[in-house]
């Protein structure tokens, strides 16, 4: 598996279909995959091929040969390339601070009580967390 810090986990917004199709059902045989893009995205059965190949020779995915079937699996844990995504983006447009995000996003979305406990929580752990360090 590819770690967090590779430089090879940030997917493209078109990597990142690929992945989810993978990541729901994992491994799928190269028809399985062209199938349920097809139905998902509406790629072609040369687009779906031509990005298995690619992100093979990048790492992200296994390709295997079983049975005269090419056959596909994920390297990557769809939650190590959301933790990549997630702090690029905190440090791209939030400069890092998650304060700043969480203010930002609240100002123009109001939560629900079940969101704020949710959060409450969060914080509770992470400040438990903290304290026994």
């Amino acid at each position: 598996m590819i770690g967090v810090n590779e430089p090879n986990i940030r997917l493209t917004n078109t990597e990142w279909h690929l992945m989810e199709c993978l990541w729901e059902t994992s491994p799928r045989t190269g028809r399985e995959t062209t199938d349920y893009l097809q139905k998902h995205v509406g790629w072609t059965r040369s687009t779906t091929l031509t990005m298995l190949r690619r992100m093979t020779e990048k790492g992200l995915i296994r390709c295997e040969d079983k049975e005269g079937m090419k056959v596909y699996s994920s390297l990557i844990k769809r939650e190590d390339a959301a933790l990549q995504e997630t702090e690029d983006f905190l440090s791209r447009v939030y400069k890092g601070s998650l304060s700043l995000m969480v203010s930002t996003l609240t100002k123009k979305q109001a939560l629900s009580q079940a969101e704020l406990d949710e959060l409450y929580g969060i914080l509770q752990q992470m400040e438990e967390a903290n304290s026994s360090d």
